[in-house]
């Protein structure tokens, strides 16, 4: 694990599994990639220790390995749990996924020492975390480096308000960018 800040550790398993503070966990990466979450995380925190799992989006590779934190909580937008339960697999991607996923998700309105932004446009529910006490910015696949961002063209993508997603990006106070992705 890559130590970003003094609270917040990042995972790199093709998405970007990020641990903070011990007990929160921001998206848990593709299914594939579960031994490698597993061991990594256990050796920091323990699973049982993590709190409060928060999903930026519910694609496939960012709620892969979901089952791994049997005692938390588990956090999404509004909007995101909305889609999930009107169409399940056009919101995760992966059918296999989409039929196991049985998390209970609680819309996402607070989290103290985040700010919550909504930032629909890869998927109508998207939403960014700025973790405001270190400046670290949680983009999920809004916002990559260099500028680029998440694709439009999926089924539950709202091309339409990227760009006033990414103006709200550009108004914020960040040191640190902690996207979905390395690319």
């Amino acid at each position: 694990m890559e130590k970003i800040s003094k609270n917040v550790l990042k995972l790199n398993v093709d998405s970007n599994v990020y641990l903070i503070n011990k007990s929160i966990v921001i998206d848990t990466g593709p299914k594939n990639y579960k031994d490698i979450v597993r061991k990594e995380l256990s050796n920091i925190a323990g699973l049982d220790k993590i709190k409060k799992v928060v999903f930026t989006h519910l694609h496939m590779d960012h709620i892969g390995n979901f089952d791994l934190f049997a005692k938390s909580e588990f956090y999404a937008s509004k909007e995101e749990i909305d889609d999930f339960k009107k169409m399940p697999l056009r919101c995760v991607l992966d059918p296999f996924l989409a039929k196991r996923f049985n998390a209970e998700l609680n819309p996402l309105y607070e989290l103290e020492g985040f700010r919550i932004i909504k930032t629909p446009g890869h998927t109508r529910g998207s939403i960014c975390l700025l973790y405001e006490k270190e400046k670290i910015l949680f983009s999920g696949d809004t916002l990559f480096f260099n500028g680029q961002i998440g694709r439009l063209d999926l089924f539950t993508s709202a091309p339409k308000k990227m760009d006033e997603s990414l103006r709200k990006l550009e108004k914020l106070d960040y040191d640190i960018l902690a996207p979905g992705h390395d690319y």
